[in-house]
């Protein structure tokens, strides 16, 4: 009897045994499927963040690109329009002048010349030295008294080398003095009317030392306007 409990229970736990290793069989057999997907699905998100990431940071790198170039063509444009704006200044400057020049030229006819200095270069120089700076002085001085005229600035070369370019010297040397009256005696520049002559109109020999030295110079004839200097003269006689 003893033997036949211990058979029914040995077979009972055999029974049980195998069914438990059936259950963990199955679940397995269910399960693994399951985890798979899971395993991909997870796969498949991180993939996609990946993508996303990758999206967004392509997205940012084309904005920031976007916002450059259009940084670049705002740029562009205030450029452009501050070159308009400064060459339609210029043309409107160039337009004044001539007519200024214009009225000089049509009126040059009532001035006439009241006073004069000369000063002298040195050899294929165009700088002012103290002693031209004192000769100017002493006719910068009667500009701030004077009214109504206009300063003549003829710069001349000698014969030496060529003719383009001394009258590219010439000019240099008229300039020099005009900036030096204007800047020192507040001068404005429409009262100016300068050239250079080169070697035209030699004022001495060129074929000596002492002419050619005579020749490097530049001439200020202040030219008052008749009217005005006949109103002066009226002024100067009632007042005696």
């Amino acid at each position: 009897m003893k033997n036949q409990r211990f058979s029914v229970v040995v077979a009972a736990l055999a029974l049980l045994g195998a069914s438990g290793c059936a259950t963990k069989n199955y679940v397995r057999n269910q399960t693994a499927p399951i985890i798979d997907q899971t395993n991909q699905l997870n796969q498949k998100t991180a993939d996609n963040n990946r993508a996303i990431h990758d999206t967004d940071d392509r997205a940012q790198a084309g904005i920031g690109k976007a916002q450059s170039a259009a940084d670049a063509a705002g740029q562009s444009a205030a450029t452009a329009q501050k070159s308009a704006t400064d060459a339609t200044t210029a043309s409107n400057d160039a337009v004044h002048r001539a007519d200024s020049l214009a009225d000089v030229v049509a009126g040059i006819d009532n001035y006439k010349p009241v006073s004069d200095v000369t000063v002298t270069f040195g050899f294929n120089k165009a700088i002012l030295t103290a002693d031209d700076k004192s000769q100017l002085d002493g006719f910068g001085t009667k500009l701030s008294s004077a009214s109504g005229y206009l300063l003549q600035v003829t710069g001349g070369t000698d014969s030496v080398g060529n003719a383009q370019y001394n009258y590219e010297l010439s000019q240099r040397r008229a300039d020099a003095v005009v900036q030096y009256l204007a800047s020192k005696y507040n001068v404005s520049p429409r009262r100016f009317y300068l050239i250079g002559i080169g070697e035209d109109k030699a004022v001495a020999d060129n074929k000596t030392k002492a002419g050619r030295a005579m020749n490097r110079r530049v001439t200020v004839q202040m030219l008052s306007n008749a009217s005005d200097t006949s109103a002066q003269k009226t002024t100067a006689q009632n007042a005696q």
